[in-house]
């Protein structure tokens, strides 16, 4: 066929559409629902409807769509008690507030309750029913397609997940959707979920207070997991934050779902066998925690220490699922018991005959009793035929068990909330305003800031965020001898109260895990004790780490100290390094043995030398005492004297006085003395000089000379020393360097060229007077005292040359003692050698000690 002949009939086909859409213009708009209709598993008419979203079933079942043909509405199966019980808390609410007098008197409550059976995707088309009714065709007035919502607010959401995709979707119609269960922070976000709110505090709190209590025990070193959705991955994402904030360290975090396949949690049940922690902190929901528990069972890992939040620890099927008592002596947070009057009894008072729904209550009535009725389409087997008379209260089960009432409490307060919005928007007094035309967005910014009292008592209001004030208690897992567990209640976490009194454990006894009442400890590395500093291991977590002791001169007086403190100068670290201990204070005493001792050779000088003054002054007109200027032997005498005092001046505490009184004396005392025996050689010498003949030496150096010779060498040192004193003067020092344990009191020189000027110049003396007697050693005479001072000037040479390096090298207060023993020696150099050979003619040798044996005409020997 040509082109051609195709005209014909594309222009007929055109024609059509345009007749057609002339005719749809003529016809009224409407909006047609597309997809199946969702009706209610329970619902009741009023004034005012109110929505409920339940998991009224915990399965559905799978098929397997070839999508040849539309696919059959979703089959939710197994009925769920507990979300059974949360519709039951919500029923209860309703008919409490009809029945009321006080809150919204002649105004109605109505209610639609959908199941979501634990799907998001379900949850989020239930909501959107709830929003917009089950009508095939709705013919609007004004705009088009635009309708109030059937439901002014919704209770229930499942989880933080359903909650998320439920709120964003009737977010933009401001339709209140107020949780019992969502504790996601995410959801606090009220730019992304505007009309969400809850009466059950958020994981923000929850989060924090976990991680306290953590720390609180003292566990730095743990392991987490947690369901893999919005729940568990925000609750451990601030946990982490927080346990990082407070020195908790996250040995893994691993995630799970209920549906993950089972090679997946054998993998998480070998990274806890793996791990050295030995608590687990968990955000997880009950079916994803018997995952791990029964997966741990077979494996025979028992011993850890569960940390868990209010998903599962007041919950008793939990406990029930735990056959093997891997939980025993968990610990967590929950919300705080409640009691409602009336709840209880209203709960378990079903007549499933004269219940709103028939189909429902009908299977609930043979799941909760085990037996079938006999217009029931349900495959029972050979179970027993339902009577519809069943005492429900002789039955043991979930549904009777009201361990949950606190989230049944969060139920009933959200309902209420709406009636106490819905008070104050008809201005109800005795009567209500039913004429007013209440929109979602106004109830949603009064339910904001309602603020009332529960009929038990509690105040309930939300804060900006829609979260509720934040209280948790503290639970913790008894066994009893029968094998039920027990939920004490050790503590309270209440975030109204200072920082540091929101956590408060009570004095009650605790149980851990496998029946201990010991704290189990669980850390990377043990606490380091006072005296030691944590090292960080390399590559690994900062609670992992080692304890090195403190270096000398430093302390750590705290546990897991991070540095060490260095002690003050005066102090020193004891031998544990965790305290600083006063240095010990050393200089030469004169309580020390070797004080005592130069103190005792100090003093045997003195008495030596005014024994040898003695003699001389009893033998003064003796030839030995008279033949070399006996004037000069008795100030060296006492010069002798004063220079073995003067030692005794550098023996005990350093001061100022002592200080200036050690050095001027030694100084001036040596020299006067060097000066003495330096006049005595010039006297050997010119002595000899002068009988030369012709010869007149001894008229320039007689008595009067000697005398002001030895003044004029004395009043230099003087000079020097004054000097000293007066630019610089030696003080006393503790010196902290030489020792790290003690302090060295000592005299510092002020000026190191004064001290070095006062020992030259008594060097300088000492050579000179050597040099003269060393020239005079071989004169003729029997008795040459040149010989002896020689030897004098000898020993005193040879005790300063040695003195220098043994003074610079000795620590602390030998320093002191050498200098010491250089005076003692050098003056009892001088002593002995110069006066000890006279003493011995004077008591020993009288026949020697006449003048012509001075002279050398006695006997030949010398002496």
């Amino acid at each position: 066929m040509t082109s051609t002949q195709r005209w014909p009939e594309k222009g007929w086909a055109l024609l059509q559409l345009l007749l057609v859409a002339s005719f749809s213009q003529t016809e009224e708009l409407v909006c047609r629902r597309r997809g199946d209709p969702e009706n209610p598993q329970l619902s009741k008419d009023g004034d005012i409807l109110l929505g409920g979203i339940f998991a009224l079933h915990s399965k559905w079942r799978n098929r397997q769509d070839a999508y040849m043909h539309k696919p059959l509405p979703l089959q939710c199966i197994s009925l769920s008690f507990r979300g059974f019980q949360y519709a039951q808390a919500m029923l209860f609410a309703i008919e409490e507030i009809n029945n009321s007098t006080d809150l919204l008197p002649g105004i109605s409550l109505g209610y639609k309750i959908y199941d979501s059976c634990v799907m998001i995707a379900r949850g989020v088309r239930v909501a959107l029913a709830l929003a917009n009714g089950n009508e095939l065709v709705y013919a609007p007035s004004d705009a088009p397609c635009t309708r109030p919502a059937q439901v002014l607010a919704i209770m229930g959401g499942t989880s933080s997940s359903s909650c998320m995709a439920i709120s964003s979707v009737i977010g933009p119609f401001h339709i209140p959707l107020i949780s019992e269960l969502a504790t996601c922070a995410c959801l606090s976000d009220k730019t992304k979920y505007p009309s969400f709110l809850r009466t059950i505090p958020s994981d923000y709190y929850q989060s924090r207070a976990l991680a306290q209590l953590v720390k609180y025990f003292g566990w730095t070193w743990v392991g987490a997991i947690r369901t893999n959705n919005d729940y568990g991955n925000n609750g451990m994402a601030t946990f982490t934050e927080t346990a990082q904030q407070l020195g908790i360290c996250v040995e893994y975090s691993v995630s799970v779902l209920r549906t993950d396949p089972p090679d997946k949690i054998r993998k998480i049940v070998e990274v806890i066998k793996a791990s050295t922690s030995k608590v687990i902190v968990t955000f997880l929901s009950p079916s994803e925690l018997y995952l791990i528990i029964n997966e741990l069972s077979h494996h025979n890992l028992t011993g850890y220490q569960w940390v868990g939040t209010e998903g599962w620890i007041f919950d008793s099927q939990t406990a029930a699922m735990d056959r093997h008592h891997i939980l025993d002596g968990a610990i967590g947070l929950s919300i705080p018991k409640a009691h409602v009057s009336g709840m209880k009894e209203f709960m378990l008072d079903v007549k499933p005959l004269n219940s709103s729904s028939n189909e429902l209550f009908t299977e609930f009535w043979e799941t909760l009793f085990s037996c079938k009725f006999k217009q029931s389409k349900s495959s029972a087997g050979n179970q027993r035929e339902c009577t519809g008379r069943q005492d429900v209260s002789g039955v043991q089960n979930s549904f009777t068990d009201m361990s949950l009432m606190p989230l049944f409490y969060n139920v009933y307060k959200g309902v209420y909330a709406v009636a106490h919005a819905l008070h104050n928007i008809l201005s109800c007094n005795k009567t209500c305003n039913n004429k007013m035309q209440i929109d979602p967005f106004t109830i949603l910014q009064h339910i904001r800031k309602v603020r009332f009292k529960t009929k038990e008592g509690d105040e309930v209001y939300f804060n900006e965020n829609g979260d509720p004030e934040a209280k948790y208690e503290i639970i913790n897992w008894q066994p009893t001898e029968n094998g039920i567990v027990d939920f004490v209640t050790v503590g309270l976490y209440d975030t109204s109260l200072p920082a540091d009194k929101q956590l408060n454990l009570q004095n009650t006894s605790l149980i851990w895990t496998q029946n201990s009442q010991k704290v189990p400890l669980s850390v990377c590395s043990e606490k380091c004790p006072p005296g030691t500093r944590k090292v960080l291991q390399k590559g690994k977590p900062v609670c992992c780490y080692d304890c090195l002791r403190c270096a000398e001169g430093e302390i750590s007086n705290a546990t897991d100290s991070i540095t060490c403190v260095r002690c003050d100068p005066e102090f020193w670290s004891n031998d544990r390094r965790d305290a600083c201990v006063k240095k010990e204070a050393e200089f030469l005493s004169y309580e020390e043995i070797m004080g005592a001792l130069l103190t005792a050779a100090s003093l045997f000088g003195t008495c030596m030398t005014a024994v040898v003054a003695f003699i001389f002054f009893r033998y003064r007109q003796t030839p030995v005492v008279r033949a070399n200027n006996s004037e000069l032997s008795f100030l060296l005498l006492f010069s002798l004297t004063l220079c073995f005092l003067c030692s005794l001046t550098f023996i005990g505490r350093p001061s100022e006085w002592t200080c200036m009184l050690r050095h001027a004396a030694f100084g001036i005392t040596f020299v006067l003395c060097i000066s003495c025996v330096l006049g005595k050689t010039i006297v050997v010498l010119m002595a000899f000089r002068a009988t030369l003949p012709g010869s007149n030496v001894m008229k320039w150096f007689g008595p009067a000379q000697q005398k002001l010779s030895v003044l004029g060498f004395t009043l230099i040192q003087v000079l020097i020393c004054v000097l000293w004193l007066t630019i610089s003067p030696p003080f006393p020092f503790k010196n902290f360097q030489k020792f790290k344990d003690k302090i060295i009191l000592e005299c510092a020189l002020g000026s190191a060229v004064g001290f070095w000027a006062v020992l030259g110049y008594i060097g300088l003396l000492a050579m000179l007077c050597f040099i003269l007697a060393f020239l005079a050693r071989k004169l003729p005479d029997n008795f040459n005292e040149a010989k002896f001072i020689t030897f004098s000037m000898l020993i005193f040479c040879a005790v300063w040359i040695t003195f220098i390096p043994a003074y610079v090298s000795s620590p602390g207060k030998f320093s002191v003692a050498v200098e010491i023993f250089a005076i003692l020696a050098s003056s009892f150099g001088l002593l002995i050698c110069i006066f000890i050979p006279k003493c011995y003619i004077i008591l020993l040798k009288p026949e020697k000690n006449t003048k012509k044996n001075m002279m050398g005409k006695g006997s030949p020997k010398s002496f």
